[in-house]
Parts: C-alpha cells; sequence; structure tokens
C-alpha cells in the first residue's frame, strides 16, 4: 500500500517512527546518488556523538507526585507538597543525561579525503532548544566557513528551522542547498504538506555532471519496505497536528484509508 499522501508523509513525523525514517533515509540516500557520483568520490555515512542536557534528557521512572497532582484539586496538591516531611529523604526523579548518535552523509574525493558535500538530514533535537542544537549549530558553522558543500534537509513542521538571513516564506519543510563557491547565498526550496518534495541539484565540484537527487520516490520506498502502511493509525491525528486548513485536506486524502 502506497503512502496516501503526495508528498511528506506528516504521519512520519510522529517520534515513535521519526527515528527509523532518518536512519532509512541516510542509507537509501546514499545507495541512490553512489552510482551517479563521479568515480573518484565515495559516500559515507559518518556519525555526530554528544551527550544531551538536561533539557533533551530521559526522566527514569515517572514521580509519584505527578500522577497524584493530574488526579487531585489544588487544595490536595497543596497539602501534599507542604506536609512531606524531608527528614528521612524524599524520593525524587532526575534527568539522566543521554550519549546522543546522529548520523548523516559525505560525499568525499577517494584520493585525498577531502568532503566535497555534506548531506544532513535534520532531527527533532536540531530543532529545540538544547545540546542537539548546539551541536548541530556547530557543525553547520565548520561547514559554511570551508570549501564543503551543505544540503540540509527539515521534513519536520516542529521545532525551530535553522537560520536563514533575510525575509524568508513559511513553509512546512525546506531544503537548503548552500554551494561553497555562491556563499552567502544558497538555494532554498520551501514546501508544504500538500506538495510533492521536490528535486534539487546535488552540489559537488566544478566540471562534474550534474546529479539530481529525488527524495520523493525514496521516502515513498521507505514507506513500503517499513510497512508503515501497516502500524500507522491513520484514524489518530498525526503527532505534531495538522493546520486546521490541511487537516480538512488531509481528512479528504484518507477517507478511503480510515475505518
Amino acid at each position: 500500500m502506497n503512502s496516501p499522501f503526495p508528498g511528506m508523509n506528516p504521519y512520519l513525523e510522529n517520534p515513535v517512527f521519526w527515528s527509523e525514517v532518518h536512519h532509512r533515509l541516510i542509507a537509501v540516500i546514499a545507495d541512490e546518488i553512489e552510482p551517479n557520483i563521479p568515480s573518484q568520490y565515495r559516500v559515507a555515512i559518518e556519525q555526530r556523538t554528544y551527550l544531551s542536557d538536561e533539557e533533551d534528557s530521559i526522566l527514569v521512572g515517572i514521580p509519584d507526585v505527578t500522577i497524584f497532582s493530574q488526579q487531585s484539586n489544588q487544595k490536595e496538591h497543596s497539602s501534599t507538597t507542604t506536609q512531606v516531611s524531608t527528614t528521612d529523604g524524599v524520593t525524587v526523579t532526575i534527568p539522566i543525561p543521554e550519549n546522543v548518535t546522529e548520523s548523516y552523509l559525505e560525499i568525499r574525493e577517494i584520493d585525498t579525503g577531502f568532503v566535497v558535500t555534506t548531506i544532513e538530514i535534520l532531527s527533532p533535537k536540531n530543532k529545540r532548544a538544547g545540546e542537539g542544537r548546539k551541536a548541530y549549530e556547530r557543525k553547520r558553522k565548520q561547514v559554511l566557513a570551508s570549501l564543503t558543500h551543505l544540503v540540509e534537509i527539515d521534513l519536520l513542521r516542529s521545532g525551530r528551522q535553522m537560520s536563514l538571513l533575510g525575509e524568508v516564506p513559511a513553509t512546512d519543510y525546506r531544503i537548503v542547498v548552500s554551494q561553497s563557491e555562491t556563499r552567502p547565498q544558497a538555494k532554498l526550496y520551501g514546501f508544504s504538506v500538500r506538495e510533492k518534495i521536490p528535486t534539487f541539484v546535488l552540489p559537488l565540484q566544478s566540471g562534474d555532471r550534474r546529479v539530481i537527487l529525488d527524495l520523493q520516490p525514496l521516502l515513498n520506498r521507505i514507506y513500503l519496505r517499513a510497512r508503515f502502511y501497516l502500524t500507522i493509525d491513520y484514524n489518530q491525528e498525526p503527532i505534531p497536528p495538522l493546520k486546521a486548513e490541511d487537516k480538512a485536506w488531509a481528512d479528504t486524502i484518507l477517507q478511503g484509508t480510515r475505518d
């Protein structure tokens, strides 16, 4: 069963699915472009590792006081919090930093090891405050200050988009292609949940043949091979939810997939 959406399937943005989508998309892009790039290059899957801070941390267990506060009125909550004795110690929950690994692609010259192009697919941690964004922004600045091209793929509606100067049209998703020789100018491909993912030219070195990257069939392939059509419940709203006007559009599309 094919994805019911013409472009990005918003249900794949759900954190339950996104990690797998990200891993599979990295791998399928590498396999797709390898036969098309000149023989002096190779595609490498690289990893960025960092320790998340408290804002991105994982909580171990759920404190009982949280459960009680959701089920009790304010008076009961106040009484509980003011009368607890700490003489013998109180069990609390602390944030545990998470060791995070994020994958990205590099197109390298085989002889010199020079990184011609970096391809990044943004994750939720890259788009919210915390060490995940800081780690990515450090990497982004390093690439933009070098002779390496940057392709930045953002298929997530939630979170804060990466910075661009000037007036930038508001879109659900976007792809930024920054060629080193034209910086600070870059090419922005913005698109909505209703549109097909645009194709773009993968930047390589001057004189190389043009390589077109079309993400739409790759994402559709992932949807089928991962059998997301068996896992996604289209009777539920996507996470994050769609805007009202897009929800009405999506409801029309999903009529045939809902019970």
